[in-house]
């Protein structure tokens, strides 16, 4: 049985070989007229067992040739890989398969292998495999077909699913045969590895170049790259006057947006070099923007140092394509850096203070943040003495700041810290700084007067070159059209309309230049110059002026202040002050707050035996409150001063006196309450207020709560009456006789 069995094999052999070289002659005759093929591209050996596995169900169904290389320039360079690749159709048609019914996939051409994103051409090869168009997958090298194991294995499962074969040039393999399984899980696993290794390699040697700080991808504004590989000032003048003074400007304002607002104000654009496309390499002026201006001011370039590492690939970045932010990192973890081997515009001391500066003017934990426009003076320097946390502000609707501290907000705690108004600590701290400033008032004015003479020649100067730039470009168009043959008009009338474009932008920026003379002249006149040593030699004035925002107050506070501590107790108005002046000096001070009760005062129970004492020498509530005012007492809100109301609540606290309305025994003979009298004449309470104000009825009022007792016996009750009946509202219908009251006999 087994001999027979081995004739069998053998005859079926011979048969399938004699049948393949049939089609490789047929194939080979054919491949003159196949344009795709390289002359010298070789098809695979055919080999019997690999034939044996080609069966009429494979055949019925297509080939598929699967043709990439990694990289453009692979497609450019590497002519006969893509040759060996595109021959692979006639081995196809080696191995049965007619023409007609062999498929070339090529649309991944450039596309690395290591994923199966945006590879259309491998997406489009699964989908005819997994619909059972695929007879036969062939790929040069497994590595064609796939880098990454886990597309490689989700590739050869599909094709033992769907019974597809999968071809090389060294056989043709069953997905579903063990020994065929584990030459393609192999043969994937070395792919892969081969890339990483390439990759390693790669890596390697870019941080080795980078180490000896000759690795550029590219510069940023202010520098170029020369032709023998090295970095140095741009060229141009007035590109490297534009950075400069971008630094400069940042060091004076401290803020990125401030820095972006006065660049606009004053139509200053920034220097870019194109790096890619038609102008690769030419100056070109454009807007600033806030993230191109953090990227200046974050650059260690502009302090002379080279540096590698700063925001690395982020391999999770290849399973999130929307999330294209790369996090940059600190400076301890870039991998290279090397101080001073580049020219620089400022110094690496500078270039830190303006990174620290950067991230002050943020906000959050730790620090201070920009100064903005509220009416608070104090955000960023004052920190709570009880927890050392920074107290935030808050405004009320009247506009009033409020300083508080959120420590049992962030630690779901019971509260502890306790905030204050702003208004008193600003004015102690206010004061204080402008008293510290009084000795250098005097070299205030001269340094101002100085730094508004210096900005204004640097903008005279950058005027200027703009004003040389455009004429330039003129003279240029100008020897451009003047070298053209004047019978070329399709080049000439081009050269003479861009001539005109560039006299127009000339003549803008002239216009704009006088417009800058007439508003801001390069010297300063006497009267300027008058009004700046005035206001800077008197800060008081300075500091209160129309012109002087709570911005530039904040500034100020912040150029001679490092810290403000305050120390609030919740059972008391009185705040310890710390102020932590630059240069480490410290000051002590108190302050009185405004409190909630009369409990948190610290002189309550002075206040109230005062109260007592007064009440005890018979003066009223209104003589009370006058005394109070006079002896420098105040109420817990400090809101204003003691009134009637608020006396007769202290007396009631001290149980001194009760409602007054209820004590019947102040009323004498034919006197009434206000309120009853009004009840028993069966009208208003108001009218018969305005009655009595008015002097028609007799009228006193309570010593204290100021109750008003009327006196009417029945004669006068009986007049009330009638005054009551010839009423009209809008009428004056009193007689003389009726608005009269009857005389008081105790009165007479």
């Amino acid at each position: 049985m087994k001999t027979a069995e081995k004739a069998l094999i053998a005859s079926k052999a011979s048969v399938t070989s004699t049948a393949a070289k049939s089609a490789v002659s047929s194939a080979a005759s054919k491949s003159a007229s196949t344009a795709t093929v390289s002359k010298s591209a070789s098809i695979p050996e055919l080999r019997p067992f690999s034939c044996m596995k080609v069966g009429p169900s494979h055949l019925e169904r297509l080939a598929i040739v699967y043709v990439r290389q990694s990289s453009p320039q692979q497609v450019l360079e590497n002519r006969e890989s893509t040759a060996r690749q595109y021959a692979l159709a006639q081995y196809a048609q080696a191995l049965g398969w007619p023409s007609e019914r062999v498929l070339v996939i090529d649309e991944d051409q450039g596309q690395s292998g290591k994923t199966a994103d945006n590879r259309a051409g491998f997406q489009r090869l699964l989908a005819e495999v997994t619909m059972e168009h695929a007879g036969i997958v062939l790929g040069l090298e497994m590595s064609r077909l796939a880098r990454s194991s886990k597309d490689w294995h989700h590739l050869f499962e599909l094709c033992g699913i769907f019974g597809t074969l999968l071809a090389d040039q060294e056989g043709v393999y069953e997905a579903n045969d063990p020994n065929d399984r584990l030459i393609l899980g192999l043969k994937g696993i070395m792919s892969e590895v081969e890339l990483q290794t390439m990759r390693n390699r790669l890596d390697r040697g870019r941080l080795n170049k980078a180490q000896r700080g000759e690795m550029f991808h590219g510069v940023p504004t202010g520098y170029v790259i020369l032709p023998t590989g090295a970095v140095d000032f741009d060229p141009d003048e007035q590109a490297r006057e534009v950075v400069q003074l971008i630094f400069d400007k940042f060091e004076e304002l401290g803020s990125i947006y401030g820095l972006f607002h006065w660049l606009i104000r004053h139509d200053i654009q920034v220097p870019v070099r194109a790096r890619t496309g038609a102008k690769k390499g030419q100056l070109e002026w454009r807007r600033p923007s806030i993230p191109s201006l953090a990227q200046m001011l974050r650059h260690p370039i502009y302090a002379g140092a080279y540096s590698y590492g700063r925001r690395p690939s982020d391999p999770k970045r290849r399973f999130s394509p929307g999330n294209r932010y790369r996090p940059w990192v600190p400076m301890d973890q870039w991998k290279v850096l090397l101080q001073g081997h580049l020219p620089a515009y400022i110094t690496w001391e500078q270039f830190l203070k303006n990174r620290e500066r950067i991230k002050q003017n943020q906000n959050g934990p730790g620090s201070m943040g920009a100064p903005r426009r509220g009416a608070a003076l104090l955000p960023g320097l004052l920190v709570c003495g009880t927890c050392g946390r920074h107290m935030q502000p808050s405004y009320h609707c009247g506009g009033n700041g409020q300083y508080g501290c959120n420590r049992h907000h962030l630690e779901a705690t019971e509260p502890k810290c306790y905030g204050l108004a702003a208004g008193v600590v600003d004015e102690l701290v206010a004061q204080q700084v402008l008293r510290a400033m009084e000795p250098v008032a005097l070299e205030l004015s001269v340094q101002a007067r100085a730094d508004v003479e210096r900005e204004r020649q640097r903008l005279e100067k950058h005027w200027q070159q703009r004003l040389k730039r455009a004429r330039y470009d003129v003279e240029l168009a100008e020897r451009r059209y003047q070298a053209v043959d004047p019978e070329n008009r399709l080049v000439a009338a081009t050269l003479e309309k861009r001539w005109e474009e560039l006299l127009r932008d000339e003549r803008q920026v002239r216009d704009e230049y006088d417009r800058f003379l007439r508003q801001t002249p390069a010297q300063l006149s006497d009267e300027e110059r008058a009004r700046i040593e005035a206001l800077a030699s008197d800060i008081p004035t300075l500091w209160n002026a129309a012109g002087t925002t709570n911005a530039d107050r904040k500034q100020m506070i912040r150029c001679v202040v490092e810290r403000v501590v305050v120390h609030v107790r919740c059972d008391r108005e009185f705040v310890d002050v710390t102020i932590r002046w630059a240069g480490g000096y410290e000051s002590q001070h108190e302050i009185v707050r405004p409190v909630a009760t009369y409990a948190q005062l610290r002189d309550f129970e002075q206040l109230m035996n005062r109260v007592v004492e007064l009440r005890e020498a018979g003066h009223t509530a209104p003589r009370i409150a006058e005394r109070l005012n006079a002896e420098g007492f105040y109420p817990p809100k400090r809101r204003g001063q003691f009134t009637t109301p608020v006396v007769y609540q202290l007396l009631k606290r001290r149980a001194l006196i009760g409602n007054e309305r209820s004590h019947n025994e102040l009323l004498s003979a034919g006197e009434w309450w206000l309120t009853d009298l009004a009840r028993e004449l069966k009208m208003s309470h108001l009218k018969l207020r305005d009655w009595a104000s008015r002097g028609w009825v007799h009228s006193r009022k309570t010593p204290v709560q100021g109750y008003r007792i009327l006196w009417a016996d029945p004669d006068e009750v009986k007049r009330l009456r009638e005054l009551l009946a010839q009423s009209r509202r809008g009428v004056n219908a009193y007689t003389s006789e009726l608005k009269t009251p009857k005389k008081r006999a105790d009165q007479s």
